[in-house]
């Protein structure tokens, strides 16, 4: 495997045709430049305004993002695979997935969406301990999703630390 920011750019059409492609790359947001992860959290939260989330029940939602989560271990580990780069840097489905769930979990307002944007964009590019560790050691779909998934649960942890001051 290749480093993943040495492996080149698809275009919207390649990743229109398969939904694997579609999925990991975030409907196209991971193709944006600079800074994909980033984008691919803003379409997060704009998904968070779409779909109406606060009309569900927990375990409905919960649902859902479990099988977005699984289907992304399984979508990631195909298009990684197609690539040749472990966690192309394009691949953004693990970052839509976990902003949904730190949506799910903070208050629904938006000054602390907006913290919890900040914060989660830190952990998921400074990547502090165990999230570095995983992201090199642990391969396929699973590794792709699972460090963005903790760098979620930190930005949890953080964000209801300072709300309660």
């Amino acid at each position: 495997m290749r480093n993943r920011y040495s492996v080149g750019f698809p275009n919207f059409s390649w990743i229109c045709k398969k939904p694997e492609r579609l999925v990991s790359f975030g409907f196209g947001s991971g193709l944006i430049r600079p800074g994909s992860g980033t984008w691919g959290t803003v379409f997060a939260w704009l998904l968070w305004y779409a779909i109406p989330w606060h009309f569900m029940s927990n375990f409905v939602a919960s649902f859902i993002v479990l099988l977005g989560f699984i289907y992304g271990c399984v979508a990631c580990k195909k298009v990684d695979n197609e690539l040749g780069a472990h966690d192309h840097v394009g691949i953004v489905w693990d970052e839509i997935i976990s902003f949904i769930i730190i949506l799910l979990i903070v208050p629904n307002v938006f000054y602390i969406q907006l913290l919890s944007f900040v914060i989660f964009r830190f952990f998921d590019t400074v990547k502090p301990y165990p999230i570095k560790k995983i992201d090199k050691e642990v391969s396929s779909g699973i590794g792709i999703m699972l460090d963005d998934l903790i760098a979620a649960f930190y930005t949890i942890a953080l964000v209801t630390f300072i709300c309660r001051f």
